[in-house]
């Protein structure tokens, strides 16, 4: 389960690796050394405790290589370097899948098997941007996290992972992990419209052209943005039931029919935008660790369903809960090899309010969930970012703590952009909760072309802000911020009256905007910006570099586009 990219100071990890392993070879492999040579014969039929030994003892050799580098003799590493190409053609040892599986834990070493390799990735661990889950593959094979995780299943990853080859599995556990081997849990994945721009195929993450955000202010749910963890899950609606816990009134437990007929439906008009919307802009600036969203990880649509505050009140909300509890859980139903299920949580105060509007949600846009987004029920949490709006809902937990998810501990943070894989602690960030306000270009395209003879050009994008807060300009600039428009912006269908002013604290959905300009007399090139500003006056940073992380959350910098002139061609 490696990452698809490392930091910026991994090429110093890399040599050491490189380093570590023409020692380690050629001290376990030379004829002129007979006591190490019988020592990797003992390693191939020793003990996981005799061969955990052997490594250890000769870990040093690797470090005196490094030291004598730095030092500026290079002597051991010259050698090593020498004898490389004969190394590599040497017979590996042989482990068996017991011994493999004694290597689970850090103290013991990571071990993993990966096509009949077996590989000891104990010094990956702690540069590995997932965590500590990274040790649910220990002492097991990678394929089947490489099924759910086949971002990592890269040339540059694969090589990564052959510095840290120790050995190969046995013939015999090498037929019967074969034999195991399950078919694609992303086989039943439902189909996706074609136009959608993929980010990552399995799991499926994929943005629509950001063109057709600004053609409608409801976002058609085949165009919606897809953002997948985990294969999506075949649910049953005969069979469905959602569990609610940690109340006084015990398990509450409601299938899909109670939970349509038990409690009013509500419809909220809400927007969900990804964590990590714009991170591509984040990655020209430096590269960080995630998928490379552009600009249209954010859609809008209308949600139906009950409201997540009836259904804690029905199974034993009250004051006594409020002053013990401060979270509310959530778990889908969809899962990874080991059975870990996604999960993140919300506050209990946002749940519990009536003007929270949080849903569970079974319809969009007027239609049952589709299986991507979430059917049969889905949270919707309004105004806060799209990872707690936990899709598949199986359970729900009030309770004093945060999700103990990975989402919510280790992941979806932001940091100063002097942190770095290195120096990183999650603990001392919160989770991302409510998002920053936010807008961006959708017309014209970077890099687009317009004639002279059009003589005006029209900039269309959308805006949006986090927490209920709602956006009331729009300011576009066609000369990279020297001087400044007001678009015009709707929060509704074009030919649709305008709907009012939300009230407070609940504008859930973005606003479209537009601005039509005349073309500037001798411009050869226009540079577009756009930045909005909320009722709180909250406003767009300038530039991507302050707010640059290592995880590319939170870009929210004014978006800006290039477009070139093209002026008339005249006859003579």
């Amino acid at each position: 389960m490696f990452i698809s990219t490392v930091t910026a100071n991994s090429g110093a990890m890399l040599l050491l690796r490189r380093c570590r392993g023409l020692t380690l070879l050629s001290t376990r492999r030379l004829p002129v050394a007979p006591a190490v040579a019988s020592c990797a014969v003992r390693l191939r039929s020793s003990s996981a405790e005799d061969q955990g030994s052997y490594q250890r003892a000769h870990r040093p050799g690797w470090r005196h290589a490094v030291a004598g580098l730095l030092a500026g003799t290079g002597a051991v590493l010259a050698y090593g370097l020498h004898q490389h190409k004969a190394e590599q053609e040497a017979a590996y040892p042989i482990f068996s899948q017991e011994e493999v599986t004694s290597h689970r834990s850090l103290q013991d070493g990571v071990w993993v098997t990966y096509k009949g390799g077996v590989y000891d990735i104990t010094e990956f661990v702690a540069m590995h941007p997932g965590g500590d889950k990274i040790l649910l593959a220990a002492g097991g094979a990678l394929e089947p996290f490489w099924a759910l995780y086949a971002v990592h299943n890269q040339e540059h990853v694969l090589e990564m992972l052959s510095e840290y080859k120790v050995g190969e599995l046995n013939a015999e556990d090498l037929k019967k992990q074969k034999t195991m081997q399950t078919l694609d849990p992303y086989s039943s994945d439902p189909e996706r419209h074609p136009v959608l721009r993929i980010n990552n195929l399995k799991p499926f993450n994929a943005e629509p052209p950001p063109e057709i955000l600004s053609d409608s202010f409801i976002t058609p749910s085949a165009f919606f943005f897809k953002r997948n963890h985990l294969p999506v899950p075949q649910v049953d609606p005969a069979t469905y039931l959602l569990q609610v816990e940690g109340l006084p009134g015990g398990l509450l437990t409601l299938s899909l029919e109670e939970l349509k007929t038990r409690f009013p439906k509500h419809t909220v008009t809400a927007t969900l935008q990804c964590a990590g919307n714009r991170r591509s802009e984040m990655n020209a600036v430096k590269q960080v660790k995630g998928l490379n969203w552009g600009i249209a990880a954010i859609s809008n649509a209308t949600w139906s369903g009950a409201r997540l505050r009836d259904v804690l009140l029905a199974a034993g909300y009250g004051p006594d809960v409020a002053r013990r509890a401060g979270h509310v859980q959530f778990e889908g139903l969809d899962k990874d090899v080991t059975g870990t299920t996604y999960g993140a949580s919300i506050p209990l105060n946002k749940a519990v309010s009536e003007e929270g509007d949080v849903l569970l949600a079974y319809e969009m846009n007027g239609a049952d969930l589709p299986a991507d987004h979430g059917y049969p029920v889905r949270v919707v949490v309004p105004g806060v970012v799209g990872a707690r709006n936990v899709k598949w809902l199986g359970k729900i937990i009030v309770s004093a703590d945060e999700s103990s998810s990975h989402w919510q501990q280790n992941d979806y943070k932001g940091f100063s952009p002097g942190t770095d894989w290195d120096t990183v602690n999650f603990k001392s960030a919160p989770a991302i909760q409510e998002l920053p306000v936010q807008s961006a270009i959708t017309a014209p395209a970077d890099g687009a072309v317009v004639d002279r003879s059009s003589e005006e050009l029209t900039v269309k994008g959308y805006a949006w802000s986090g927490g209920g807060r709602e956006v009331v300009r729009v300011d576009v600039s066609l000369d990279g911020g020297k001087t400044w428009q007001v678009a015009q912006i709707r929060s509704s269908e074009k030919g649709q009256a305008p709907e009012g002013t939300p009230p407070t604290g609940r504008a859930w959905a973005w606003k479209l905007w537009e601005i039509t300009a005349p073309l500037p007399p001798g411009a050869k090139e226009l540079k577009i910006v756009c930045k909005a500003v909320d009722n709180s006056y909250n406003m767009q940073p300038d530039t991507v570099a302050p707010i640059w992380n290592l995880r590319g959350v939170l870009s929210n910098a004014w978006h800006r586009v290039n477009v070139k002139i093209r002026e008339d061609e005249r006859e003579e």
